[in-house]
This record gives C-alpha cells, sequence and structure tokens, in this order.
C-alpha cells in the first residue's frame, strides 16, 4: 500500500516514521510548506518531497494519507484526498467545526473511501487495558472519571483554543468509557495567558448514573496527562505518558447488625496493584489499526460519528467558556 503524509510538523513527522517502519507500507511522499523540514525528512525516509500537496495527489497514486496540517486547513485538504479516492486518517479535531465535519464525512461515504480520526489515546496501552477492565465489570458500575490534561502552550498551536486542540480527547474517551454521551454540560474557563483563545478549561459533563470531570489548560509549567476512574467495585489511576495503570479494589462491605441497623466496614483500600500493559507506540497501533480496516473493509477503530461528537461536545463547551 501506498502512504504520503500532508503535513510534517510536530504530529505529522511522526506519521512519516511510521509509515516508513511499518511492514507492507511503501512511503512514496510527504508534503509541508516548509521546505527545509520537508526535504530534511524526504532524504532521511527516502521518499518525495511536495512543497504543494495537490502535486503529490497528482503525481503519486496513494492509498491512504495522513493529514496532520493545521486544524483550519482540515476540510478543505480532506476534500482533496477524499476526491482522488484516497483513504484518510486526519489528525483530531476532525475539523474546524461541526458543519465542516459532516461536510467531509459525507463526501466520504460518497466516494467510499475509509475516513478516521487520530484520537490517539484510545490506542494507549493503558487505557485499552482500562476499557477492557471497565466490560468486563471490574470496576462495577463507573461512578466518575475524572481527567488532567495540563502543560505548558504548544508553539505549533495558532488556529484553536485548549479544548479543542487537546481537551477533545479526554471527551471522547469519557464517551467511549461510558458507552453514551452526556446529557447534560458545564463549563467555566477563559483566557489565562493568551490574548486570542483559551487557554485553560474546567468540564463537568452529566451521563447519568455517572459523570465526567475534565481538567485541560496551557499555562501548567509541567506536562500532566492523567485519568482517574471511581467504580462501585474499584478504583483506577492512568498515567497516559508511562502507560502505567494502578488498581485500587473497593473493601466497603454493606452488612447488618443484630439490630437491624445498616452498616458500612472499611478494609484497608491502599492495596494497590499495579495492572500490567504491553508498552506499545499508541500511533503505530493507530496506524495499523486503520490498515487493516483498509484491507478487511473493516470499520475504522475510531468511527466518524465518533469524532464528530467529540467536536461537538468540545464546541458546545468552547461556546460556555467564552461566555464565562
Amino acid at each position: 500500500m501506498n502512504a504520503g503524509v500532508i503535513g510534517v510538523g510536530n504530529m505529522g513527522r511522526h506519521h512519516v516514521r511510521n509509515y516508513a517502519e511499518i511492514p507492507g507500507i511503501n512511503l512514496v511522499g510527504i508534503a509541508d510548506t516548509d521546505s527545509k523540514v520537508g526535504k530534511e525528512l524526504a532524504e532521511k525516509f527516502k521518499c518525495k518531497y511536495f512543497e504543494n500537496y495537490k502535486d503529490l495527489l497528482k503525481n503519486e497514486k496513494l492509498d491512504l494519507v495522513t493529514i496532520a496540517v493545521p486544524t483550519k486547513l482540515h476540510k478543505k485538504v480532506a476534500l482533496d484526498c477524499i476526491a482522488q479516492g484516497t483513504h484518510v486518517l486526519i489528525e483530531k479535531p476532525i475539523a474546524l467545526n461541526v458543519k465542516d465535519a459532516k461536510e467531509v464525512v459525507a463526501k466520504a461515504r460518497q466516494k467510499g473511501v475509509k475516513f478516521t480520526v487520530g484520537h490517539i489515546e484510545r490506542f494507549n496501552p493503558a487505557v485499552l487495558k482500562l476499557k477492557e477492565m471497565i466490560d468486563s465489570g471490574k470496576l462495577g458500575e463507573i461512578i466518575s472519571i475524572s481527567t488532567f490534561r495540563l502543560g505548558p502552550l504548544p508553539p505549533q498551536i495558532k488556529d484553536v483554543n485548549v479544548v479543542v486542540d487537546i481537551g477533545v480527547h479526554d471527551i471522547d474517551i469519557m464517551n467511549w468509557f461510558f458507552e453514551r454521551l452526556p446529557r447534560k454540560i458545564i463549563a467555566q474557563g477563559g483566557r489565562a495567558l493568551l490574548p486570542v483563545h483559551e487557554d485553560h478549561v474546567e468540564a463537568f459533563l452529566d451521563y447519568g448514573t455517572g459523570s465526567g470531570v475534565m481538567m485541560a489548560n496551557w499555562i501548567t509549567p509541567l506536562k500532566v496527562r492523567k485519568l482517574t476512574v471511581s467504580g462501585k467495585k474499584a478504583y483506577v489511576e492512568l498515567n497516559y505518558i508511562t502507560q502505567e495503570l494502578n488498581f485500587y479494589e473497593s473493601k466497603v462491605m454493606a452488612s447488618y447488625d443484630d439490630f437491624g441497623d445498616f452498616l458500612i466496614k472499611f478494609g484497608d483500600n491502599q492495596d494497590k496493584k499495579t495492572i500490567a500493559v504491553n508498552n506499545i507506540e499508541p500511533l503505530k497501533a493507530e496506524i495499523k489499526s486503520f490498515i487493516k480496516a483498509i484491507k478487511e473493509n473493516g470499520r475504522p477503530a475510531v468511527t466518524a460519528r465518533e469524532a464528530i461528537d467529540a467536536l461537538d461536545i468540545a464546541c458546545r463547551v468552547d461556546r460556555m467558556i467564552r461566555k464565562s
């Protein structure tokens, strides 16, 4: 299969490396307006460089392409790739707004091409293991999920705010874990350091029998990527970066004494169990999963509908914090 990458900046360059490393994939070309970076990568990974992505589409027969350009360009570039009949993996968020996203997805369906969005945390082995534990009932009914995605401002981000750029990751994970969409959203945030884009957000998502709390910002001096899940049977802490998963089984027991009074018995809740996971690169797993969906004509692991749902919620949160 012939692959290409459009946009080889902070994230796109990792797609280039992975395509070059995956057996059965022929990285034929990359495109980027930065000729210095583009030519260096093309030389390193032995593929062609194009300054204009349209020349890549016109001159190379691509089976699949990664789009890793600024969010405001997602719609235009995706539509051009789809028009060529090329399967598309587009970095999150799917588009700048829901209207654009729906237009892109409709065109992909019309052309019969596979389309997925880079919600990379879905392929983090610790996240996959936690999802397996939730689905098997090890945590019992989920009461709450809390996410923390904090750190300094990425220098390449210039066209979206913190919710749409990074908060969308955790919105997607919460939807996936609860297997439904929130029925109510409350959010606040603002511009602490940036004059144009909101750089911090705190959001509460009501999923009915459970809730999600999301905290994201670009004002913290260290990078924090954590998630916690509280269930009726257990509590779990997950570190996205180290792929560490710690499990705490609940020792709370309900019983009755001789007089019929309801009692709660507490045990030692400090028995931490670190769950073993196979440490892999999530991006490579994501790309391989999409390749498999193309080869087997299957459904991508992250569907367009799920990506649109995550973006829709992120945009709703965005509108709330702009008013706060």
